[in-house]
């Protein structure tokens, strides 16, 4: 047996300890390779993790989000959560919302309003515009999925200077496949319960000796423990790369996807808390739909001059287009006619639930956005006496439109809070045309960020970023009839890192971002006179490279603050009047503890907390911002075949919206796996829900509060060849 630290004494490191003891731990190669090299004594034998077929490494060593570039995480002076492949296969995961369930600090939205598709909230703000695709701004408004995925990378803290507007609770990366020299193939299919049908096929072919070409590609029939919910979707995606191994490499890449979704708007609140019969209830018609399509196409260019300079230039262009008819619980009324009395505020009531009826509501629009963006950045490396530089700039461009053409079915049918019908739409209901919103934005950006070593130990990390963002919207019904804005902002970044031995990294860090009340290329009515609200960031944490580096454990404290947020007084008047402050904890581990046992989990603790408003919520806290939530997942290696893991997700309890009316409860979820290894092929077998426990999942502000229930008890069977 190898000489170890106790997992106690890590997992202590990973919620408690700002400091780490050279005495229990040790030098991390692998690491250090990729930072500046340090002296110490104290090691200790590293794990050789490379006996058993069944062995995937959850442990990340290198992020692109923390500087536009591939960087070393215990060099980037803020927190970091990298979810590999590895990790995603383990758990059975296929959507990109469950994947982010790893991250600690990130809660699930839902569609509504404007927007549609994947609803995040990072550190207790929306990341809604905060989601990326290899880098670039990834505004398509569609459920994504992780076929295509590598890994999905979270950068935690306002982050403007390196991505722009918004990142006001971070930003998340999705990195995709990359084509190689070495030729593989795998066919993955999964059965499973309620229906669960899906395929994924990866095929990578080298063409010559600088050139691959890569193809993924899914298609699934999902059915689902909540009634009525049924997903058909497909993808594919595309890599051509030459030039691999060369000063000059093109890499020409697309993905293609088309979603034919049942949308699930939840349920209402009674009595301040979400409330549904049972965890499969439906409120809405049989015949709903949200049906998708989504095209994004990218170039890119990396030219080496040598090992100090390089540039690179990457251009991507997306649309996606959503034809949504989508029906949701809208007033929670006493009686089953139109003409009842409808409860508001928490829909406090003292009737019988069996009085009590739904009006449903239509939520159909037909949303369309393009982008197009280009970025030019050039790394250069050099040294000036004892200081060693590291500089990135760049220059960014870029414009988005979006269109959005509302409709309404009006007279919908009113149905039984606890026994719902579940009927199409009635023929006597007619679609009425709404309101078109229809806007466009135009980003011009400069920055140049640099990190300069100053001896062995110590790391500055300073950066700038100019941006001028312009943006108009026209509605035909809704205010304002026109509106249009031109912003310009600077943000700013600055870090230090210490680093007394190889296995160790404490840093301070202090960002900001901007968020422009066109923003997301929609607009509340009489805010769009405002300036940008700005938020500022202060993060102090520590990074442990563990057992020879093959584990990670990370710590941060850190506040986040938006002191001019927008609020809304008694006249119906917006001002940047308001102050919202979110102050939390971090901790993080990854990697293996033996070659057999590995583990990957994180805690947060997020205080979030409206300051000052005058809309009457101050002192109210942060909608869909639990206090602690923690995710663990491991796996063990019980022969050199046989693996067999699992773990929990839990969240504390939850507000709908900052007015604190609508209340959800903590829960925990425990999910397991086991699964058998050979050359070629593995069967895996996940149990999601394992308890079968009924809890609350997604958040929706809009009609007083609404809550989607998570799935019930589901097993997943997933066989997987490779040539």
């Amino acid at each position: 047996m190898l000489n170890r630290t106790p997992l106690a004494s890590s997992l202590a490191l990973a919620i408690a300890v700002p400091f780490a003891s050279p005495a229990v731990a040790q030098t991390a190669p692998a690491v250090a390779a990729a930072s500046t090299p340090a002296t110490d004594n104290a090691t200790l034998p590293a794990i050789n993790v490379s006996a058993s077929a069944a062995q995937q490494d959850f442990q990340a060593e290198t992020a692109t989000v923390g500087a536009k570039t591939p960087t070393a995480l215990r060099d980037i002076p803020q927190s970091v959560t990298v979810i590999n492949r590895a990790l995603l296969q383990s758990q059975g995961v296929t959507s990109f919302q469950d994947a982010l369930r790893n991250a600690p600090g990130v809660t699930l939205g839902a569609a509504e309003g404007g927007q549609i598709g994947n609803n995040i909230n990072l550190r207790g703000f929306t990341a809604q515009n905060d989601i990326y695709l290899d880098g670039f701004r990834d505004r398509n408004q569609y459920y994504r999925d992780t076929f295509d995925l590598d890994a999905i990378e979270v950068l935690y803290g306002p982050s403007s200077m390196l991505f722009g507007r918004g990142s006001t609770g971070g930003v998340i990366n999705q990195v995709s496949k990359k084509a190689s020299l070495t030729p593989s193939a795998e066919v993955s299919t999964t059965l499973g319960t309620d229906d669960h049908y899906r395929t994924t096929v990866d095929l990578n072919h080298p063409l010559g000796d600088t050139a691959a070409f890569r193809l993924n590609a899914f298609g699934q029939s999902l059915g689902s423990t909540r009634d009525e919910m049924k997903n058909k979707d497909y993808g594919i995606a595309p890599e051509l790369r030459f030039g691999i191994g060369t000063p000059t490499e093109v890499t020409l890449s697309a993905l293609i996807q088309h979603n034919y979704d049942m949308p699930d708007y939840g349920v209402q609140s009674i009595n301040g808390h979400a409330f549904a019969p049972s965890k499969s209830t439906y409120y809405g018609l049989t015949d709903d739909r949200t049906i998708q399509d989504i095209q994004t196409v990218s170039a890119r260019i990396d030219h080496k001059f040598n090992d100090q300079f390089k540039i690179s230039n990457q251009t991507a262009f997306s649309h996606s287009l959503t034809d949504a008819r989508e029906t949701a619980p809208g007033a929670v009324l006493t009686g089953p006619l139109a003409t009842s009395t409808a409860l508001s505020k928490g829909n406090y009531t003292t009737l019988p639930l069996s009085d009590l009826y739904i009006k449903l509501a239509s939520h159909d629009r037909v949303i369309e956005n393009h982008s197009i963006y280009n970025d030019t950045m050039a790394e250069y490396k050099f040294d000036t006496g004892l200081l060693k530089h590291d500089l990135i700039a760049g220059v960014e461009v870029g414009h988005d439109s979006y269109t959005n053409q509302a409709y309404m079915r009006n007279n919908l049918p009113i149905v039984s809070l606890l026994d719902p019908v579940y009927i199409p739409t009635p023929s006597n209901i007619m679609q009425t045309v709404g309101n078109h919103a229809e806007s466009g934005a135009t980003t011009l950006a400069a920055y140049m960020n640099e990190t300069m070593s100053i001896g062995p130990h110590w790391k500055l990390i300073g950066g700038v970023r100019w941006d001028r963002f312009q943006a108009h919207i026209a509605n035909t019904i809704s205010a304002p009839a026109y509106a249009d804005q031109t912003n310009t902002f600077t943000s700013v970044r600055a870090g230090v890192v210490y680093q007394p031995t190889d296995f160790q990294s404490y840093y301070f860090s202090y960002g900001t971002s901007f968020n422009p009340s066109l923003e997301s290329l929609t607009v509340t009515n009489n805010t769009q006179n405002l300036a940008p609200e700005h938020t500022k960031s202060y993060e102090v944490g520590g990074k442990w490279d563990l057992l020879g580096g093959n584990l990670s454990v990370t710590s941060a404290l850190f506040q986040q603050e938006k002191d001019n947020a927008r609020t809304q007084t008694s006249t119906g008047e917006y001002l940047l009047e308001g102050d919202v402050r979110v102050r939390g904890f971090q901790a993080g581990v990854s990697g293996h503890i033996t070659d057999k046992w590995q583990m990957f989990g994180a805690y947060t603790y997020l205080d979030g907390t409206v300051l000052k408003a005058l809309d009457g919520t101050q002192g109210n806290t942060l909608a869909n911002t639990p206090r602690n939530t923690l995710t663990f997942w491991t796996t063990y290696a019980i022969t050199p075949h046989w693996e067999v893991g699992g773990g929990p997700i839990y969240m504390s309890g939850r507000y709908a919206a900052n007015t604190n009316y609508v209340s959800v409860g903590g829960y925990t979820r425990w999910d397991a796996t086991a699964a058998y290894h050979q050359k070629k092929w593995d069967v895996r077998l996940n149990l999601l829900n394992l308890t079968n426990k009924f809890y609350y999942d997604a958040l929706i502000p809009s009609d007083g509060g609404r809550s989607v229930p998570g799935i019930g008890r589901t097993f997943l069977a997933t066989f997987s060849y490779r040539i």
